[in-house]
């Protein structure tokens, strides 16, 4: 199944929240997701129930200490399995440069560990353009982008843009990507100016799905639950599914048999 870095160069433009309520969607259909985080800030460890004190239990211990992934994955309270990081993966890039060996790592240790047979795998990027996020984007098949329904994430989303072409002269591919517009406010012209923008730009790489500004999707992480399990009637939880749905249905995610089935 696929492999998705959620990415974005901006922050607060829902990287997270999106990471985590799409591996929240996915695991209510029954896929058993793994979600790895790849922020030093470990806010979706924190919030899915994952987070671990000592950092060779995170992804760091696979960096550092040349842990097998299997060896760090950890029920999340929402019913998949997470990979956690840690303020310890700062170091990351200091530690190891940007050399080719260091980014197609984690996609080694996936690959080697058979960990995406029969399960998607969500990974959560860091804002910072850097060993972690481009890690993630060597690793995946597939990169979601938030982006905010406000002018400067619009001026960041070309520099995204941008980003993944650079990178398709390395990875000799074009990189399979949706933009998806996040804290969308149906009352207010800019979000629609936003949304228009994108989709002339982008066209058919733009999400039809918007998710909506949402007391829910704001609330949630303070109470460490994905939207399903706080609000599961809310806007927030609707707008999710609407999402994952969308995505099925166009193959961005796709579904395969589990071996044996």
């Amino acid at each position: 199944m696929a492999k998705i870095a959620v990415f974005n160069q901006k922050g607060g433009v829902g990287k997270t929240t999106t990471s985590l309520n799409l591996t929240a969607a996915l695991a209510r259909r029954g896929f058993n997701p793994l979600s790895i985080d790849l922020d030093p800030q470990a806010h979706l460890s924190y919030v899915c129930g994952a987070a671990v004190e000592r950092s060779d239990d995170s992804v760091f211990g696979f960096y550092q200490l040349s842990k097998p992934l299997t060896q760090l994955i950890r029920p999340a309270t929402g019913g998949w399995l997470a990979i956690s990081a840690h303020v310890e993966l700062s170091k990351v890039d200091t530690h190891y440069g940007k050399g080719a060996n260091v980014l197609n790592r984690l996609n080694l240790g996936i690959v080697r560990e058979n960990l995406n047979t029969g399960r998607p795998i969500v990974i959560d990027c860091c804002p910072v353009l850097g060993v972690l996020s481009l890690s993630a984007i060597f690793a995946c098949d597939r990169v979601l982008i938030p982006v905010s329904a406000d002018y400067l994430a619009l001026k960041g989303v070309q520099q995204c843009e941008k980003t993944l072409k650079a990178l398709e002269h390395v990875l000799k591919k074009r990189i399979e990507r949706r933009y998806v517009i996040t804290r969308f406010d149906t009352r207010r012209k800019l979000s629609h100016q936003i949304a228009e923008a994108l989709r002339a730009r982008f066209g058919a790489d733009i999400c039809s799905t918007r998710i909506s500004e949402n007391v829910a999707l704001a609330e949630s992480p303070s109470v460490r639950k994905d939207v399903f399990a706080h609000a599961p009637d809310s806007k927030g939880a609707k707008d999710y599914d609407a999402l994952v749905d969308e995505l099925l249905a166009t193959g961005f995610i796709e579904v395969r048999p589990r071996p044996g089935q």
